[in-house]
């Protein structure tokens, strides 16, 4: 479920975390308007904070541990640089 186009590493958002990560609890998975699960994924950090908020959490994760985060959060496509609308960022 990887992307070609994707590079070696993305910055994936993730929920409020306390500086612990593990791959399958912390990434966050949106819903798209047609009802699909989707991945957002970033190609750059400033990119991520442009389209998801300053206060945005995120982890950095090598594109080929994709597979794995499909395996255990199972999610339909893959967005990449995908801006998420100002109501439904994180807050301060």
């Amino acid at each position: 479920m990887t992307n070609p186009q994707l590079p070696p590493v993305v910055y994936l958002p993730t929920g409020s975390h306390d500086g612990r990560h593990t791959l399958q609890t912390d990434v966050e998975l949106r819903r798209t308007p047609d009802g699909r699960l989707a991945l957002l994924a970033y190609t750059a950090v400033d990119r991520l904070v442009e389209c998801c908020g300053e206060h945005q959490p995120w982890m950095l994760v090598q594109t080929s541990d994709l597979q794995a985060l499909h395996e255990s959060q199972p999610y339909d496509v893959i967005l990449v640089d995908a801006e998420i609308p100002e109501d439904l960022r994180h807050p301060a």
